[in-house]
C-alpha cells in the first residue's frame, strides 16, 4: 500500500520540485544530505590494530568480473552456498569490531567494506531481482531499495547503509573519492572495488577508482555540441563536488586521463543527467538443451 501511495503522490512532488528548484536541483532534493552522526566521529589515533579482510579479497576475486564495456559486475547466481556463508562471517566479523577504537584510515576502510559487502549479501538474498531498488524494505513513505533499513548493528547500534554512507563517510572525510568506492549494486554506479579497502591502500584505492569512472562514460560524455551529459552521482551529490558545474568539471580534470581531460577544457556546463539502475549482474549464459 505504501509503495503505491508513493507512486501516486511522486508526480505531485515533481512538479512542485520543478516549479521551486529545476530538474536538476530537484532531483538533488530526492538524496539524503550529509549528516554526521556524532556517535561514530570517535577515534584512536593510536591505535594499530588492523582488519582481516582475507574472506573479502577471495570473494572479490572469485565472483567479481570486469566486462568488455569496462563495467565490472558480480556473478550473483554462482556464489556457493559456502561463500555465502562465508561472506555473512565476514560481516558479522566486522559488526563485532569496536569501530570506535580504530585509526581514522582503519575506519575508512572499514566503512566501505562493511557498506559494500552488506550490499552484496542483500543482493544475494533477494535474489533474483532486475535492480536494486526492487528489494524496497526501507521505511517511510517515500523510500525505495534497502538503503533505510536498519540490518546492521556495530557496538550495539543499529545502522542502515544510508547511515554508513551519508551519516559516517560523508561527513566525516569530506572526500568526494568515496562516491567512487561505493558500490550499489547498479550498472550506472562506480565499480566495486577489486580488492578490500585496507589503511594502507585506501588512498591509492580512491584515486583509482576516481579516475577509472570519470574516463568512463558513465561519469560523463560529451557529444560534438559539447553539451555534456553527467552521472547522477553529481547531480544527487553535487555540493560534495564543490556545489556547482565548474567545480564538478574542475574535479573531473583533476582525474580524468589526458584525453578525456581534453574533452573536459570544451565543457561549460552540465546540461543533463542519467543513471542506470539496472543490477550489475554478471548474465546467465543459457546454456541449450540437445535432444536425442
Amino acid at each position: 500500500m505504501a509503495r503505491k501511495l508513493r507512486i501516486l503522490l511522486l508526480p505531485c512532488l515533481m512538479v512542485v520540485g520543478l516549479f521551486v528548484s529545476g530538474f536538476a536541483s530537484f532531483d538533488a532534493l530526492l538524496a539524503p544530505d550529509a549528516e554526521s552522526i556524532p556517535r561514530w566521529n570517535s577515534f584512536d589515533p593510536e591505535s594499530t590494530t588492523t582488519i582481516k579482510v582475507k574472506n573479502w579479497n577471495l570473494f572479490l576475486k572469485n565472483y567479481r568480473e570486469e566486462s568488455y564495456d569496462g563495467i565490472a559486475r558480480i556473478a550473483y547466481h554462482r556464489v556457493s552456498l559456502n561463500d555465502r556463508l562465508v561472506l555473512r562471517d565476514f560481516i558479522e566479523q566486522l559488526q563485532s569490531i569496536s569501530v570506535s577504537k580504530l585509526n581514522r584510515k582503519e575506519q575508512l576502510a572499514y566503512w566501505i567494506n562493511l557498506y559494500n559487502a552488506t550490499t552484496v549479501q542483500i543482493v544475494l538474498d533477494h535474489m533474483p531481482i532486475e535492480s536494486i531498488r526492487d528489494i524496497d524494505i526501507s521505511p517511510g513513505l517515500f523510500a525505495s531499495g534497502p538503503w533505510g533499513k536498519k540490518l546492521l548493528r556495530v557496538e550495539g547500534e543499529k545502522l542502515s547503509l544510508n547511515d554508513i554512507e551519508h551519516g559516517i563517510l560523508r561527513p566525516g572525510w569530506k572526500d568526494p573519492r568515496i562516491h567512487y568506492a561505493l558500490n550499489c549494486a547498479s550498472l550506472g554506479c562506480p565499480d566495486i572495488p577489486k580488492k578490500a579497502i585496507t589503511a594502507k591502500n585506501s588512498d591509492s584505492q580512491l584515486t583509482f577508482a576516481a579516475k577509472h569512472f570519470i574516463d568512463h562514460p558513465r561519469a560523463i560524455t560529451i557529444p560534438e555540441n559539447n553539451e555534456a551529459i553527467v552521472s547522477s552521482i553529481y547531480v544527487w551529490f553535487k555540493e560534495d563536488f564543490g556545489g556547482s558545474d565548474a567545480a564538478i568539471l574542475d574535479h573531473m580534470r583533476t582525474y580524468a586521463s589526458k584525453e578525456k581531460k581534453k574533452a573536459l577544457m570544451n565543457v561549460r556546463s552540465l546540461e543533463s543527467h542519467r543513471y542506470d539502475w539496472n543490477l550489475n549482474a554478471v548474465p546467465v549464459v543459457a546454456t541449450a538443451s540437445t535432444g536425442s
